[in-house]
């Protein structure tokens, strides 16, 4: 199921600075969420499991099922909307995942995945929205008008940029010292760029729905471009100093001018 994959040159470099212990895994299942009965088999190449719990109470009922999985007392790695790299802290040593989905993808893009990966891991965030929102997810959910399903888009496009404030710090340091992953990393925002032209209109128009509107901004932020209003106020020292409370109140008041 998980087979140790080899690493060189800047990517190797990149792990050694940030997460040195991380064990870097193919995969050779897609997944989401990995389901427990295949987590569990991860105890042959890893040291130990340290399970992740999260505080049941802050998941509404109404939430999606995945939600209420990973607040449970189920072991499960990764989520919809991690792509084709994942990571984990709750093995020893940490655990990153690379997908089937991503066979076939230029190598250089794939590095840089892992490469991100290995600085997440090592910045010591959350390894998800639900341990960087706590309790305030509730909020969240009564703040927007969205669905269930959308407020999870939402939340996890929300996380995507805090964690982007943080590693972008460590991205832009990389220009001469990782020129390759550097140049990925600078390739990946000039490729957002032509969808954000339009996005404040298309979102107030309802031709690009809320929550898709925010995924696609958020991203921006992680890239350092400029990015749309209203998510504009999403890249910002005080969301990066502030977190989940900033984000409800941004989304509180985003959602009052916007039925205005």
């Amino acid at each position: 199921m998980f087979e140790r994959r080899k690493l060189s040159g800047e990517l190797a470099a990149v792990r050694e600075a940030h997460a040195p212990s991380a064990a870097v895994f193919d995969s050779d299942g897609d997944f989401e969420t990995l389901p427990s009965s295949v987590a569990e088999n991860l105890l042959a190449v890893v040291d130990g499991i340290d399970l992740l719990t999260y505080d049941e109470s802050w998941v509404p009922k109404d939430a999606p099922q995945t939600l209420h999985r990973i607040a449970g007392g189920e072991f499960t790695i990764g989520a919809p909307g991690d792509g084709g790299v994942a990571w984990t802290r709750q093995t020893d040593p940490p655990s990153v995942f690379v997908k089937p989905r991503l066979e076939g993808s230029p190598a250089g893009f794939v590095d840089f995945l892992l490469a991100e990966a290995f600085v997440e891991v090592g910045l010591g965030l959350p390894e998800h929205f639900l341990g960087f929102f706590g309790s305030e997810y509730r909020a969240l959910d009564e703040a927007v008008p969205l669905s269930a399903t959308e407020t999870y888009q939402l939340a996890a496009a929300l996380f995507d940029a805090y964690v982007g404030l943080h590693t972008r710090e460590v991205f832009r340091e990389w220009d001469d010292e990782h020129p390759a992953l550097y140049g990925e990393w600078v390739d990946a925002g000039e490729r957002l760029e032509p969808r954000l032209s339009n996005l404040t209109s298309d979102v107030a128009r309802g031709q690009t729905d809320f929550a898709d509107g925010a995924e696609l901004a958020c991203s921006a932020v992680k890239h350092e471009v400029s990015v749309p209003s209203p998510f504009d106020a999403l890249d910002a020292e005080v969301y990066r100093d502030h977190g989940a409370a900033y984000a409800v109140r941004w989304a509180e008041k985003t959602f009052e001018a916007l039925e205005d």
